[in-house]
């Protein structure tokens, strides 16, 4: 019996998201966090232009830009849903920490910022279709070297 409202079916994307990007549970995240086409805005982290790419490009570049460390963990809050019949909007805060056991000039790296999601709703599951992520800070050993 499913028993969550649509608002926290949503949530429940989020934090997919987050988690299995953690796991590094590709899968996860393709079967049940993205569309198969998603735009992606990560401008503020210094990425050239706003691009539409497939759930497999997007896991295969975190896939290769988490390869080298030993663990990755985000989380989240503040969660401020907009809910429409077919779509949704969520603006998210998070931060995220990587850690490199190695790092000989600090063991971790962080991320602060918020998100912006946009979610469509097909055969009755939400997916996320647009992420958007807005960077305040980041701090630590940000090569990680």
């Amino acid at each position: 019996m499913n028993t969550l409202t649509e608002r926290e079916k949503v949530v429940e994307v989020i934090s997919r998201l987050f988690y299995y990007t953690d796991q590094q549970d590709w899968e996860g995240l393709k079967s049940e966090v993205f569309t198969t086409r998603v735009k992606m805005d990560m401008t503020s982290l210094g990425a050239p232009d706003v691009t539409i790419k497939t759930s497999e490009e997007i896991c295969d570049e975190w896939s290769t830009g988490f390869k080298d460390l030993d663990a990755v963990h985000h989380q989240s809050g503040n969660f401020m849903i907009d809910l429409q019949e077919q779509t949704a909007t969520a603006k998210v805060h998070a931060i995220a920490s990587h850690y490199k056991k190695n790092a000989k000039e600090g063991l971790t790296r962080e991320f602060v910022g918020s998100y912006d999601f946009h979610f469509t709703k097909t055969d009755n599951a939400w997916r996320m279709d647009s992420f958007k992520f807005n960077l305040k800070y980041m701090s630590g050993n940000l090569e990680l070297k």
